[in-house]
């Protein structure tokens, strides 16, 4: 296959997974944004969603404050932000487009119509809930994933769009863990209100069940999280399942277990040494449990799987895709 080929079908998963993901992210903060909270711990929070995202820098030269309203207007419409939503969108249809030949019409239709229906929503954006697009975008993406798979042979266009959809999973579902667990250590981890005073653990409860629920449901693990565990929401029990958990398929470890076959599918004289990141990624997750990582410091963890995972990705691109490629 072509490298021009590969870096379409690599870009159009990736993209279209970066704007499911960032609409996750966006309707955690959002949704967490209007539970009862001191204003400053409240701007922390766009704030630290535009760090971890590295768009901070990006924001300031549009928007003089940190506000709710202005973090999602450049997260799900600003054009000039190439990871916002409209941004997301717009190059994976381009992507597919360029492609049309290596997918199926129904996933080119899926792309197109998407974006199609998005140039209605923006018409009308000012009286849009927030709420309502970003679930409307996480169901265009499912619908995309759901057509490929039902549609396409398993070949290696198939095994192209499945790496870029799972190396942006993980990123993402690292990234949205990293968020909501900063936030909200700072307030209950160490057992203490926003006054710093201790707080009885029945109060504590409640205060984390919201925000952990939040977090939960932006990952669409709410449910699965009450099967396994059926008792009060922990931050442990929640960093455990979107760690360990191998049935997750968000997890992190879930992430890395599938990409291992499909790099064996596509192996060439380059591949040897995505192989070998992988399987010591895969060893670090089995032989580490929630209380190592907790030891560790969560955020470190983290902090190092978003290191050693984007250096995976920059080892597919040198091996299969054009040369300096750029998310």
């Amino acid at each position: 296959m072509l490298s021009r080929t590969a870096d379409c079908l690599y870009w159009m998963a990736r993209y279209t997974e970066r704007a499911e993901n960032t609409a996750r992210m966006l309707d955690v903060n959002h949704q967490t944004s209007l539970l009862p909270q001191p204003a400053e711990f409240l701007e922390q929070s766009w704030k630290k969603l535009l760090t971890i995202s590295k768009l901070e820098k990006l924001f300031l030269e549009k928007y003089d404050v940190v506000t709710r309203e202005n973090v999602l207007d450049f997260m799900i419409y600003e054009t000039s932000n190439p990871s916002s939503i409209v941004s997301c969108l717009f190059a994976a249809r381009e992507n597919a487009r360029v492609i049309r030949g290596k997918i199926t019409s129904e996933v080119w239709e899926t792309q197109n119509t998407t974006w199609l229906e998005l140039q209605r929503i923006l018409e009308a954006r000012n009286q849009t809930d927030p709420s309502r697009l970003l679930e409307w975008v996480k169901h265009r993406c499912h619908l995309f994933r759901g057509v490929m798979h039902g549609t396409m042979l398993k070949n290696e266009a198939f095994y192209f769009i499945n790496v870029g959809t799972l190396l942006e999973r993980a990123d993402n579902t690292a990234r949205i863990l990293e968020t909501k667990y900063e936030g909200q250590a700072a307030l209950k981890i160490l057992g203490k209100d926003r006054e710093g005073k201790l707080v009885d653990e029945t109060d504590g409860n409640f205060f984390d069940f919201y925000h952990w629920a939040a977090l939960l449901r932006s990952v669409s693990a709410f449910e699965i999280y009450r099967q396994i565990y059926s008792d009060q929401v922990s931050p442990k029990q929640v960093a455990q399942l979107l760690i360990f958990n191998k049935q997750m398929p968000r997890s992190l470890v879930c992430c890395v277990n599938e990409l291992i076959p499909l790099i064996a599918e596509m192996k060439n004289q380059q591949s040897k040494e995505i192989e070998r990141l992988l399987g010591k990624l895969k060893a670090s997750l089995d032989y580490s449990d929630i209380d190592e990582v907790f030891s560790q410091g969560l955020e470190e963890f983290i902090e190092e799987f978003l290191e050693r995972i984007n250096h995976i990705a920059d080892e597919f691109s040198n091996a299969y895709l054009i040369p300096l490629a750029v998310a």
